[in-house]
């Protein structure tokens, strides 16, 4: 069995707390409440018929990654990128936190998420701005942590690419 530990990156409210939430308990909260330092799931998958257990960082939302403690981020075999697709601005905020990341923990595989699907008629993130993420090379998940959508796929996709890595 593989074991791996994933940090939830990205601005504030973008929903990186309630996709975890949907990931290991099916559940979400209309409450919204600010995770505060970092919290810690975890959750098995099978990937090619190898057992991989997700360690499932997640880390207070930030606007600079200066103040996320760093020693929150060593020993990351990956992360998730969460962009809010109502708010614009989370997607520089998200192209920072990578910056930073990769200069904290090296250059680990990450799959960034365009979260909050079910308001797609409020997004402010075009097809435009979705198409320069995946032109970029970047694996990008669209996802709705409210109703499920895509949450799982996004999750499977980091577990792949980690265990992938873990095996060469």
């Amino acid at each position: 069995m593989i074991q791996k530990k994933i940090c939830m990156l990205g601005a504030f409210a973008v929903g990186k707390t309630s996709l975890v939430g949907q990931f290991v308990s099916s559940m979400f909260s209309e409450d919204y409440l600010t995770t505060v330092g970092v919290k810690i799931d975890k959750k098995t998958v099978t990937i090619a018929d190898e057992e991989v257990t997700l360690m499932l960082w997640d880390i207070a939302g930030e606007d600079d990654l200066q103040s996320v403690r760093m020693s929150y981020l060593r020993g990351a075999a990956g992360f998730l990128l969460v962009i809010d697709g109502t708010r614009a601005e989370t997607l520089e905020i998200a192209r920072g936190l990578v910056d930073r990341a990769r200069g904290a923990i090296g250059d680990v595989p990450f799959v960034a998420v365009v979260n909050k699907s079910d308001l797609v008629e409020e997004w402010e993130l075009g097809e435009a701005a979705i198409e320069l993420l995946e032109d970029d090379g970047l694996t990008v998940v669209t996802t709705s942590a409210k109703t499920g959508e895509g949450v799982e796929d996004a999750f499977r996709r980091i577990a792949w690419r980690v265990a992938k890595q873990a095996r060469s």
